[in-house]
């Protein structure tokens, strides 16, 4: 059973749209995500259905109950049904006709067996009723909760169905796995296989996993098996893995926010900002830790011209490429210097200096200030302008 505390398993409007589908005659499910973290204990996904009912019976269904549907994915099988405001996308059992590594293509079940079969892992294809009652098709159960990422019957045909599945391997591995039971050898050989089939892959759909993966409390273990099968090189060109650990165990240690594009930057590779796809902002921000982050200004000028986030990132990249920890009180200074407030205005220097000379007068004190470690006054700054 789900644990009853859990909160979509609570939910008024999760429960009114699953109470008119089994009114009508019809099975639901949740799905997927929201069950595998319910079981685990973890902080909720986000909550999927699934009913044997048509996609069109689920539009006359929730319509008949008062409710708002939105055939946001008809074609696939999925309708958005929005109960008191909160949507829920709730897709009928399927099961594919054909795939080329992308997209499938796919006809409707009955049977919960078939739409299991398609999914991507053994702890993706549980499902539960709405009073909570988990259903495991696949016998998936004994992988969740050991932290075994398996691939659902064959990895090969699995893998070929989507090839982003392999970076979704390693990805859940990050997130999921039990560390001491290894990579599943199967998936791995099937894995290693098939690494051509991510250049098929588009730049968005590689980076959201990446990103993901990066996000991940350690993902060191993950990326160096990326590296071993050959999928890192694939995605990311001229990267190098073998500082990423040290990095993860200083995160840790000091107890700073795990940063994606942080670990990215040590990553390094070629044109990752492209070949990920990500934001201006992200790719500027990239751009930024390997320009300042790794050889720079003092930690202290950084973290007062970029703020704490980013004077954080600073101290953890350059320790991390000295193989050093760094000692708190450097933590300490990152805060401080960020909380720094230049005490000296333009006005304070006009009329005696004016455009240019004053923009640039206003930057040698500044800079006189900040390598003074922020000590020097107003007044003892001015009096020797």
């Amino acid at each position: 059973m789900i644990p009853a505390e859990t909160s979509w398993l609570q939910n008024p409007a999760a429960q009114r749209g699953c109470a008119a589908i089994t009114a009508a005659g019809y099975q639901v499910y949740f799905v997927g995500g929201c069950v595998r973290n319910a079981i685990l204990g973890l902080s909720d996904s986000d909550i999927d259905m699934s009913t044997n009912a048509r996609p069109e019976k689920v539009i006359e269904i929730a319509e008949a109950a008062g409710l708002r549907a939105v055939p946001t994915g008809i074609e696939h099988g999925t309708v958005t049904v929005v109960v008191d405001g909160i949507p829920f996308e709730i897709t009928t059992f399927r099961r594919d006709v054909e795939t080329d590594g992308r997209r499938a293509v796919v006809a409707f079940s009955d049977d919960i067996k078939d739409d299991a079969r398609r999914r991507d892992f053994t702890m993706n294809a549980l499902y539960a009723t709405p009073e909570g009652t988990v259903v495991d098709p696949l016998e998936g159960m004994n992988d969740l909760l050991a932290r075994r990422i398996r691939f659902i019957e064959d990895p090969d045909a699995r893998i070929r169905e989507d090839y982003l599945r392999i970076l979704r391997f390693f990805r859940f591995s990050a997130w999921y796995a039990d560390p001491a039971e290894g990579f599943d050898p199967d998936a791995l050989a099937a894995i290693a296989a098939n690494t051509d089939g991510l250049e098929t892959l588009s730049a968005e759909r590689v980076g959201q996993e990446m990103v993901k993966l990066l996000g991940a409390p350690d993902p060191s273990p993950a990326i160096a098996v990326m590296r071993q099968t050959g999928v890192l090189p694939a995605i990311l060109p001229g990267s190098d893995d073998r500082m990423l650990s040290i990095l993860v165990h200083m995160e840790s240690e000091l107890g700073v926010v795990a940063d994606w594009k942080r670990r990215l930057a040590l990553l390094g590779g070629e044109d990752s900002a492209a070949r990920l796809r990500l934001s201006k902002a992200d790719a500027q921000v990239l751009t930024l830790i390997r320009e300042i982050g790794f050889v720079g200004p003092p930690i202290k000028e950084v973290s007062y011209r970029y703020g704490v986030a980013f004077g954080q990132t600073t101290v953890l990249i350059r320790a991390t490429l000295a193989e050093k920890m760094p000692h708190p009180s450097e933590l300490e200074t990152v805060s401080n210097a960020a909380a720094a407030s230049f005490p000296i205005a333009a006005r304070d220097l006009m009329p005696a200096y004016q455009g240019p000379a004053l923009g640039k007068k206003l930057k040698e004190l500044e800079q006189l200030w900040i390598n003074s470690g922020f000590t020097l006054s107003a007044d003892e700054l001015l009096s020797g302008a």
